[in-house]
């Protein structure tokens, strides 16, 4: 799907109420939203890095205004339990390269890539595929490549012009443990995105 039918889509849902509409893809459940002229989608992946459980986010703007989203902007509201706030992404990245198992490494892109590339509602101007490229271009070593590509989906601070779209991991300290039922809230573009409320996927197993 191109960002400009994207855009159209956005539109419709932001004259709708700005409602949240949920959707079924490669086996993952995916929530979006609108507001102002932004779409915000997100999902659970289905898989484990180390001590962190993953989103799967991507951001449209279809609005006339730029705007900066920032990983920290994802938070999950938790029905038991503190809200969950993001890891920073040079802080998630570090502990990725130094301390992550190969396999873990592997499944963790591999999940990503097949979510990302099966996702036909979004196409990225500024997300992971464009990272990987860029960060695959600089280096020669075969083992450094695994690693850019790794860091390459953290989600980063992005400013988006108006039709640009981006996309990435948002990452959170679970220590391994199910962080239950709840829902994600995203403060961006002056507005707050809340959507409906769900439970995460058991590791290993999509929706």
């Amino acid at each position: 799907m191109t960002a400009a039918r994207l855009t159209l889509i956005a539109a419709c849902a932001w004259n709708a109420g700005a409602q949240v509409i949920e959707f079924e893809s490669n086996g993952l459940h995916y929530q979006t939203l609108t507001r102002g002229g932004l779409t915000i989608m997100y999902a659970h992946l289905p898989t484990v890095l180390k001590d962190y459980t993953v989103l799967q986010v991507a951001v449209s703007n279809g609005s006339p205004t730029a705007w900066t989203i920032k990983p920290e902007d994802f938070h999950f509201e938790r029905e038991a339990g503190e809200p969950l706030r993001p890891e920073p992404a040079r802080k998630v990245v570090e502990r990725m390269l130094d301390h992550a198992g190969r396999n873990e490494v592997i499944r963790l892109v591999s999940t990503y890539e097949m979510s990302l590339y099966g996702l036909s509602r979004i196409t990225s101007t500024n997300g992971y595929e464009q990272r990987r490229q860029a960060a695959l271009a600089e280096v020669s070593s075969a083992r450094i490549k695994a690693a850019a590509a790794a860091s390459a989906i953290a989600f980063v601070n992005a400013k988006l012009a108006p039709g640009e779209s981006t996309d990435g991991a948002v990452f959170y300290l679970t220590h391994g443990k199910p962080w239950g039922a709840g829902r994600l809230r995203v403060r961006a573009a002056g507005e707050v995105f809340e959507f409906d409320k769900d439970t995460p996927p058991a590791e290993g197993a999509a929706k």
